[in-house]
C-alpha cells in the first residue's frame, strides 16, 4: 500500500493463527484504510508466508520480538510515521502484550491500536475450543502445525519425536510438546501462563479497541468479563463485546453483496473517530 506519507496513517495489520498473506479480514481492513488514502503492512508471521523459516523456533500468542523489530524499524524509515495497529486473534494477543510489555515506554508515533477477537486467556481458550463446533478448528490448525514442524524436522531432526508429534489431538497436547519447549516454557501451562495478554492489558498505555464478540466459539465468555473488569480501572481501553459476532466475524447484509463491520469499525476508530 505504498509508504507513510506526512500527517497519514499508516495501518500494520497482524493476522491470526496460521494466517495467509491471502487473509480476507486483513485485505479488508487495508482496504477499508486504503479508501481514507492512508498506507499499510501486513507482517506475516514466521513461516506463515508461504516459506519455512530456517530458525528452531516459530511463532507463538506471546512472542513480541518480532512485532517490536517491524513498529522500530517503520519508525527508523520515518521518524515522522503516524502509525495504527489492528491485531487479529492471535495477532491481536501478540498486539496487546507488546503494549503492555512496553506500558509508558510505548514509542510517541503509535497513536492507536485495535485487538479483534483476542484470546486473552490462552489457558481457558485452549481447554474451551476442545468443545462444540470449535473442534473443528482445532483440527484444522493442527493439521496444519503439524505439517510445518515436519518439515521442521528435516532441517533439525531431534527437534521432536515424530511419532508423538503425530498423536497430538488438541492444542494442549502440541503446546507441550513443540511450542512450549521451543520457545523457552517449560510446558504448556507455562506458556499459556506468561503469554496470555490478560495479563498485560491494564498495563496498555495507547488508545485500544476491543472488540470480541460474546459467541466466539474461541473463547469463553467469562473471560470477556475478566477484560471488562481490568478495563474498569483503564482509560486506554474501549471495550465493544457485542453478543453475537463469531471469531473475526460480523457479516452483515447479503450473500452477493456483504459488508464486513469489523473491517470499517476498526478503521473508523483507528481514524480517531470514536462515534
Amino acid at each position: 500500500m505504498g509508504t507513510a506519507r506526512p500527517g497519514i496513517p499508516h495501518l500494520l495489520v497482524l493476522h491470526g493463527l496460521e494466517g495467509k498473506v491471502t487473509a480476507k479480514y486483513a485485505h479488508g481492513l487495508l482496504s477499508q484504510a486504503r479508501t481514507l488514502g492512508w498506507s499499510g503492512d501486513l507482517m506475516m508471521f514466521r513461516s506463515c508466508d508461504g516459506e519455512a523459516n530456517t530458525a528452531r523456533r516459530f511463532y507463538h500468542s506471546g512472542e513480541t520480538e518480532d512485532i517490536d523489530f517491524v513498529v522500530r524499524t517503520l519508525i527508523e524509515r520515518d521518524p515522522d510515521i503516524n502509525l495504527v495497529i489492528c491485531g487479529v486473534s492471535l495477532g491481536g494477543n501478540v498486539t496487546l502484550k507488546w503494549l503492555g510489555e512496553l506500558g509508558d515506554a510505548v514509542p510517541p508515533q503509535l497513536r492507536r491500536a485495535a485487538g479483534v477477537s483476542v484470546p486473552f486467556d490462552l489457558e481457558a481458550g485452549s481447554i474451551f475450543m476442545e468443545t462444540g463446533f470449535a473442534r473443528h478448528y482445532v483440527r484444522h490448525f493442527l493439521n496444519t502445525l503439524t505439517e510445518k514442524t515436519l518439515e521442521k524436522l528435516k532441517q533439525y531432526p531431534g527437534l521432536v519425536d515424530r511419532s508423538e508429534l503425530l498423536a497430538a489431538r488438541t492444542f494442549r497436547d502440541f503446546d507441550n510438546l513443540i511450542t512450549g519447549p521451543l520457545h523457552g516454557f517449560a510446558d504448556a501451562h507455562d506458556y499459556y501462563h506468561q503469554s496470555s495478554s490478560i495479563r498485560f492489558i491494564q498495563n496498555v498505555r495507547v488508545p485500544t479497541l476491543l472488540l470480541s464478540a460474546e459467541d466466539d466459539p474461541f473463547l469463553p465468555v467469562s473471560v470477556l468479563n475478566g477484560v471488562r473488569r481490568i478495563a474498569e480501572h483503564s482509560e486506554y481501553l474501549t471495550l465493544e463485546f457485542p453478543d453475537r459476532g463469531g471469531h473475526v466475524g460480523w457479516v452483515e447484509g447479503q450473500p452477493w453483496r456483504p459488508r464486513y463491520y469489523m473491517e470499517e469499525r476498526v478503521v473508523q476508530w483507528l481514524s480517531g473517530n470514536d462515534n
